[in-house]
C-alpha cells in the first residue's frame, strides 16, 4: 500500500487558457495509506480522469504523482503497482472462478499454496467459495463482477486498489450486502482504497472520507458528517442530502438577517456575515421546524405539498420564489397544502454561504 500524494491539474485539450479548457482544475491532496476513499459527483465532473492519473492510465498535463513521496507521474499502471476494476466485468470467460481469481498472483510467481490460500480467502469475502470450480462464462453479470473484484482485491503487495463504479451491472438488491462487503475487506485486509462513485449512499457507506467533486473541480473533501452538516460549498449542501440543503438568499441589515424583506432576527455568527449585499443561507430539511408566527429565526411560508413517507413527512413549501422543504417527524400533525405556516431555518445547523463557499 501507498500514501498518495495529488498536486495536479489536467486538460485533454493541448493549450488549455480558462477553467472550461480543463477535465480537472488544480487539485492538491493527500490519500492516506490504507485509508478508504471516494470521488463522489455527477457524469463528467472529473472523477474518473483523477482516478486515471492515479493508476497511470493518463498523465496529467500540469504537476506531479507521488507514491510514498517518489515521483511516479511517467511511470506505467504496472510500474505503480496498481490494481483497478472497472465499471463492467474484465475477466476470462474460459477460466474457471479459482483460476480468474489466481491469474494475477501466477503472473506474479506467486507460490500454489500460498495463491491457493489467498484465493480461498478472497472467495469466502466475496461469498464466492462455492463456486471456484466453475467457469466463468456460464455465471450471471453480478457474479462476474464479483469475480472482478476479487482479482483487484487478491493481491497483497498492492499500492492501491481503484474501483470506477465496479457497482452498475450489479443487481439493485444485491448492491447494499457488496457494499457492506467492500467495508468489511477494507477493515481486515486494510488496502488502500480508492471508489469513484456518482452515488452518495455508495460514496458514504464505502468510505472514511469523500472527495465531492463538480466541474472539474474537489469542493470539498471530509466524512459523511461533515459533508452532511458543514457543507463547505452549496454544491455539497445541494448533491448530498435527500432532499438537499435549502438555499435561500439573505442580507444583514440592522444586525438582523432578512430573507424576502422578512427579519429572523440575529445569530452569535452576524458578524461574519456581509454587513451590505447578498449572502446564501442554507438549512437542511431534517433542522427546518415548525415554529410560531413571529418566532426568532422563523420564516412565514405557504404549503404547496405534506407528503407521507412513511417515517417522516416531507412539507414543501414556498416563500415568494422560494422553495422551503421540511422533514419533519412522523408522529407531527402538519400543515396541508394551501394552509400558511412558519419554518423555523435559522439555528445551530444554519449554515452561511458567500459565492457558493461557507463562511459561517
Amino acid at each position: 500500500m501507498a500514501r498518495i500524494d495529488l498536486d495536479l491539474a489536467h486538460s485533454y485539450k493541448p493549450d488549455p487558457r480558462s477553467d472550461e479548457d480543463y477535465a480537472l482544475l488544480p487539485l492538491k491532496t493527500t490519500f492516506a495509506d490504507g485509508g478508504a476513499y471516494a470521488l463522489l459527483g455527477p457524469s463528467g465532473c472529473g472523477k474518473t480522469t483523477t482516478l486515471n492519473i492515479i493508476s497511470g492510465l493518463v498523465r496529467p498535463s500540469h504537476g506531479t504523482v507521488r507514491f510514498d513521496g517518489v515521483d511516479v507521474t511517467a511511470k506505467t499502471p504496472q510500474q505503480r503497482n496498481i490494481a483497478q476494476v472497472f465499471q463492467f466485468p474484465v475477466i476470462y470467460d474460459t477460466m474457471t472462478v479459482a483460476e480468474n481469481l489466481a491469474f494475477p498472483l501466477k503472473n506474479r510467481g506467486v507460490a500454489p499454496d500460498k495463491i491457493r490460500q489467498r484465493v480461498g480467502r478472497i472467495a469466502e469475502m466475496l461469498e464466492l467459495s462455492g463456486q471456484l470450480g466453475q467457469r466463468a462464462a456460464g455465471l450471471a453479470a453480478d457474479a462476474k463482477q464479483k469475480i472482478s473484484l476479487g482479482r483487484g482485491l487478491v493481491r497483497e503487495d498492492v499500492s492501491a486498489v481503484l474501483f470506477d463504479e465496479p457497482l452498475t451491472v450489479i443487481d439493485p438488491h444485491l448492491k447494499w450486502q457488496l457494499r457492506r462487503k467492500l467495508k468489511q475487506i477494507h477493515h481486515e485486509l486494510k488496502l488502500t482504497l480508492i471508489y469513484v462513485t456518482h452515488d452518495q449512499v455508495e460514496a458514504l457507506t464505502f468510505a472514511e472520507q469523500v472527495v465531492v467533486m463538480t466541474r472539474g473541480k474537489a469542493v470539498q473533501i471530509g466524512s459523511a458528517d461533515q459533508l452532511f452538516e458543514r457543507p463547505a460549498h452549496t454544491f455539497v449542501g445541494h448533491f448530498i442530502g435527500s432532499p438537499g440543503m435549502n438555499f435561500l438568499t439573505a442580507r444583514v441589515r440592522n444586525g438582523s438577517i432578512e430573507v424576502g424583506g422578512h427579519r429572523l432576527g440575529g445569530t452569535d455568527r452576524i458578524g461574519r456575515l456581509p454587513g451590505v449585499g447578498d449572502f446564501t443561507l442554507g438549512v437542511r430539511p431534517e433542522y427546518v421546524t415548525l415554529a410560531a408566527a413571529g418566532d426568532p429565526g422563523a420564516l412565514p411560508v405557504e404549503v404547496t405539498q405534506a407528503q407521507d413517507i412513511g417515517t417522516y413527512w416531507l412539507v414543501t413549501a414556498r416563500h415568494g420564489a422560494s422553495v422551503v422543504r421540511a422533514r419533519l417527524p412522523a408522529g407531527t400533525r402538519p400543515p396541508q397544502a394551501g394552509d400558511p405556516a412558519w419554518f423555523g431555518v435559522v439555528g445551530s445547523h444554519t449554515c452561511f454561504y458567500a459565492h457558493e463557499e461557507l463562511i459561517a
